[in-house]
């Protein structure tokens, strides 16, 4: 569990920086640019496309853990529109609360039983 929440750490980290560069440098246009690419139809547009699929389900996942109850559902839009930023810090405080228990982790507290 440790290397599983160092590697989160790295995540969270190398995201937090790459995106103040880009934002510094373009701005938070992000969306037009996002989408344009899907637009496009080529290979930016792909990767996008099946990241945004990711994004869904990771929101689908978070808020499922939490029985999608209004925390859960807020959770999950976070999850949706935060990607990996959100969800490295997420899953790190997830995994403690979890202490260890990784179907806990996964499945919430509710689904894993006492």
């Amino acid at each position: 569990m440790l290397a599983f929440r160092n590697l989160l750490i790295l995540i969270f980290v190398a995201i937090l920086f790459y995106t103040g560069a880009v934002v510094a440098q373009h701005g938070f246009n992000l969306l037009p640019v996002f989408f344009g690419d899907i637009a496009r139809m080529g290979w930016p547009g792909q990767f996008n496309l099946d990241f945004l699929c990711l994004l869904t389900l990771s929101g689908l996942w978070v808020a499922w853990r939490h029985r999608f109850s209004g925390a859960g559902v807020a959770l999950g839009l976070l999850a949706l529109f935060g990607g990996a930023l959100f969800l490295s810090v997420y899953l790190l405080v997830e995994s403690r609360r979890a202490g260890g228990d990784i179907a806990r982790l996964l499945l919430g507290r509710q689904q894993a039983g006492p």
